[in-house]
């Protein structure tokens, strides 16, 4: 019956660890005659075991979870399934993942605030080979390509690792090092560590100047 129901539809495996959230994507993709869930995981590590039993067409991602999460939940997918395309579905404004995502080898990026008509074009594109983002992202990947945005500011963040780029971006929304411990699951010593490092790579003196750089910038990528 199951697989009767799925003939001629492509798999999607949902990643997030709100209930919730997943209940209503899956809902919408099963409303869909073109593709239907695969399997539904609420963590990084829950979610790599389904995609080797489910083999699903697409894995639909949120960012932030708990373990090896984010751009590296997506680099660790892409090794062990370098063929399987990955979409970003995330809280976070795109101006400032989506860029690292699409580096990683993500195929596209999708803020949750877009809408389900959104999400499920998306969802298309990116089964059909394309990279999707909003007109807005494009534009500006395509500015930035062209060398027309190249800011002393996002000269010094390319310099980042994709961990020191998250860490800066929580340090820019007011969290202190045990939030970002915390939320992160690594220890504040590591926390501690990784910011000497971005003071380094951005030439900031001190951490109180680290500090105004990471509000700055946020400020900067979102307005």
């Amino acid at each position: 019956m199951q697989a009767e129901a799925t003939a001629g539809r492509r798999g999607v495996g949902i990643v997030d660890d709100h209930p919730m959230t997943r209940a209503g994507i899956a809902q919408l993709v099963n409303q869909q005659q073109d593709m239907f869930v695969s399997f539904e995981a609420d963590s990084p590590q829950a979610a790599l075991t389904a995609i080797a039993e489910h083999g699903p067409d697409l894995l639909l991602t949120d960012l932030t979870m708990e373990g090896r999460a984010g751009l590296e939940f997506i680099k660790d997918v892409l090794a062990l399934h370098p063929l399987l395309p990955v979409l970003v579905l995330s809280m976070h404004d795109e101006f400032i993942y989506a860029e690292r995502a699409l580096r990683c080898g993500a195929h596209g990026y999708v803020m949750k605030d877009q809408g389900g008509d959104v999400l499920v074009s998306a969802i298309r594109r990116v089964l059909d080979g394309e990279i999707h983002v909003s007109p807005a992202m494009a534009t500006r990947l395509l500015r930035n390509f062209g060398g027309f945005v190249e800011t002393e500011e996002k000269s010094l963040t390319a310099r980042l690792t994709d961990r020191e780029f998250q860490i800066l971006e929580l340090l820019g929304y007011g969290k202190s090092t045990e939030e970002i411990a915390g939320q992160l699951l690594i220890s504040p010593k590591t926390v501690d560590v990784h910011r000497s490092h971005i003071r380094e790579k951005l030439q900031l003196s001190n951490r109180t100047a680290l500090m105004r750089f990471a509000v700055r910038w946020v400020e900067s990528e979102t307005s």
